[in-house]
């Protein structure tokens, strides 16, 4: 069987204890604009995918810490990548799955149905696919009121899905968001949560 691998490279998220100035810092250097921001998290492009950059602000997370500089929680969450469709998603997943490797967090993010997988070293990476058909939806979702009451989203069940897709459901109906709660604490590599 052919491996699939993704389309493109979509995003990178940083977590951070200078959320105001890294905002500024990413609208200046690339001449982004906020697309998403509540005290927690913030998603910025510079182009038309819906975002290019996200980041947590730890001090909103974890009042108590006082580390700033790149070290722990400091520093890239995890980086993402753009399958062409949800078929293909779960391809990769099942392939993955045969190979021994599994995600550790699978969350439907409302604009993004997206797998979290963490290499050997614990570098965390995202593999998506957009739950909308153009970058104008997806936009348009993110800066709207659904997404603002839950901008991390709902966890699924991968295994429950691909035995409904086995069954014949079409992968269109897994691709809008149509429980909004529980909201999902924000997983990490082993597990952990940052809220």
């Amino acid at each position: 069987m052919t491996r699939i691998s993704p389309q493109r490279f979509v995003h990178i998220v940083y977590r951070t204890r200078r959320f105001d100035q890294m905002l500024a810092w990413y609208e200046d250097v690339f001449d982004a604009r906020i697309q998403h921001q509540n005290p927690v998290m913030a998603f910025l492009t510079y182009d038309d995918e819906h975002h290019r950059f996200a980041f947590i602000d730890l001090a909103a997370l974890q009042p108590d810490g006082s580390e700033t500089e790149k070290e722990g929680l400091i520093g890239v969450d995890h980086v993402a990548y753009t399958y062409g469709s949800l078929e293909d998603l779960f391809t990769n997943y099942e392939q993955l799955k045969a190979k021994g490797i599994e995600p550790y967090w699978c969350v439907h993010h409302g604009v993004t149905v997206s797998m979290y997988y963490a290499d050997p070293d614990g570098n965390q990476m995202e593999f998506q696919v957009d739950a909308f058909e153009s970058s104008e939806d997806c936009n348009e979702f993110l800066r709207g009121p659904v997404f603002a009451a839950n901008p991390v989203g709902v966890e699924y069940d991968p295994e429950d899905w691909l035995a409904q897709m086995r069954a014949g459901t079409p992968a269109s109906e897994f691709l809008s968001l149509k429980v909004h709660e529980p909201v999902s604490p924000i997983r990490g590599q082993l597990g952990s949560s940052l809220n």
